[in-house]
């Protein structure tokens, strides 16, 4: 299991700032992208993730009614992955198909409480499956433990897919990640929030191995 540094913020000079910390000790994150209609809160001008000039690899997690105009605003050659919501569309298919066309990597995020019955059809389509372990939104949202039993079942029976999940993920709750099989977790707020970001990125680390050697 790997744990990607999750980039959220509402305006351009904090999500700048938070780049920079995590250039310091990682070399891939996610960036949350919000447009204030499918989420409540908005991020900064997505076009902005253009100006930046960073090496590290990253992918957006589009929290966006309208994840196509979205990532067609996204010209900076950092971006490999785009993560869409299986909520925020109808036509799956088509985005899908665009997303590869642009040559990304795509990936589909459910709500804690979109049921697996929903969009068991889709996936077969995406290469990574990222589930929301809080209600989407801002950092700090209340982490949501009953999803965790879908992302077992899910990684049942897909097990060629990547599994990932994102949300409240803590070093207190990072066993149960792990023990269900994820391939990744994003962690947003419990690296940047307090302290030193690659401290606290290094905290996770630790607890990995301690999980992995156990």
């Amino acid at each position: 299991m790997k744990i990607v540094p999750a980039i959220l913020a509402e305006n351009f000079d904090d999500f700048t700032a938070l780049l920079a910390q995590a250039e310091s000790f990682t070399d891939y994150v996610q960036i949350d992208i919000m447009d204030g209609v499918f989420v409540e809160s908005k991020s900064f001008p997505v076009e902005g993730i253009n100006e930046v000039a960073t090496p590290l690899i990253f992918e957006v997690h589009l929290m966006v009614k309208d994840p196509l105009s979205t990532m067609s605003k996204i010209t900076h050659r950092g971006l490999r992955k785009v993560i869409f919501h299986f909520e925020a569309v109808t036509d799956h298919g088509t985005l899908i198909s665009e997303i590869r066309r642009r040559g990304f990597v795509p990936g589909m995020a459910v709500n804690p409480e979109t049921g697996t019955d929903r969009f068991e059809k889709v996936i077969g389509s995406v290469d990574t499956l990222l589930f929301l372990t809080v209600d989407p939104c801002c950092y700090g949202r209340p982490f949501r433990p009953e999803v965790l039993e879908k992302i077992a079942e899910v990684k049942k029976a897909f097990p060629d897919k990547v599994i990932a999940a994102d949300g409240g993920v803590s070093l207190e709750n990072l066993k149960g990640f792990h023990d269900i099989g994820a391939d990744y977790v994003c962690v947003g707020s419990r690296i940047f929030l307090k302290g030193d970001a690659g401290t606290n990125y290094r905290l996770f680390l630790e607890k990995l191995r301690e999980l992995e050697q156990a």
